[in-house]
């Protein structure tokens, strides 16, 4: 049970990383201090999704769940628990295309980029001294 409980425990730690990841940057705005952990952050997630990786909390959930004998899966977390909620089965059928994996990277990796590059010009005129 307990085992189970930490497996349920680091889904939602894992889910909230993955809202960082997408929506810090938006966090960025108000504490400016957060880009340093944001933007590795965000780099990791756009990563992983970009090289077709599987983040080390899935594999940490999946051995929770083996220890909790329940099952744990083979895919990512994403694939899991996140495309399901966001691309119907009707769609795509049983499987998410590899493409999407590498999409999904890009679009993290650019709405954030836009976000500081955003960020920077805001920042870059108020430093510049007016006459």
């Amino acid at each position: 049970m307990i085992y189970r409980l930490l497996a349920d425990l680091t889904v939602c730690l894992h889910l909230l990383f993955i809202l960082f990841v997408v929506f810090g940057g938006l966090l960025v705005f108000h504490w400016p201090k957060l880009a340093w952990l944001h933007i590795p952050a965000f780099l990791w997630g756009g990563g992983i999704e970009i090289g077709g990786w599987i983040c080390p909390l899935t594999y940490l959930e999946n051995d929770l769940r083996s220890l909790g004998a329940t099952a744990g899966y083979d895919t990512s977390f994403v694939e899991q628990y996140i495309l399901p909620l966001i691309y119907p089965q009707i769609l795509f059928g049983d499987s998410f295309p590899p493409q999407g994996f590498l999409l999904i990277g890009i679009a993290v990796l650019l709405i954030n980029g836009f976000i500081y590059i955003f960020i920077w010009k805001k920042v870059s005129r108020k430093s510049k001294p007016s006459h």
